[in-house]
């Protein structure tokens, strides 16, 4: 049975289609997005609504999902870390889980086939 690892990686949305092309030349096959909004150790930028000044609590960001095979994690991470670093504070996080199985709705594949 081959291992599969579930990555989700919370990222700066100006980085999206940069890791978003490294992950396709990999040959990753599953991915999900959604638009999140986080706080951390990056602190919101004072904005203004209708003429009033307020500092939003939290910062918009964007997390990718992804589920491999165990062989693919070093690359996907590496992806992650070079296309989305700017170097500054907010950058992001990773973070890897065990995926102990998989299955294809439509027609009950299952483990890699069915990513």
């Amino acid at each position: 049975m081959i291992k599969m690892k579930k990555i989700e990686a919370i990222i700066r949305t100006s980085k999206f289609e940069e890791i978003h092309e490294c992950l396709l030349g990999l040959g990753v096959k599953f991915l999900a997005i959604y638009e999140v909004k986080g706080m951390g150790m990056e602190h919101p930028k004072a904005q203004t609504y209708r003429g009033i000044a307020y500092e939003p609590a939290y910062i918009p960001r964007t997390k990718i999902e992804v589920v491999v095979p165990e062989k693919l994690v070093e690359g996907v991470v590496d992806c992650i870390l070079t296309k989305g670093r700017t170097g500054q504070v907010g950058d992001g996080k990773i973070f890897i889980y065990e995926a102990l199985s998989a299955y294809r709705i439509r027609n009950n594949d299952t483990g890699e086939e069915a990513l």
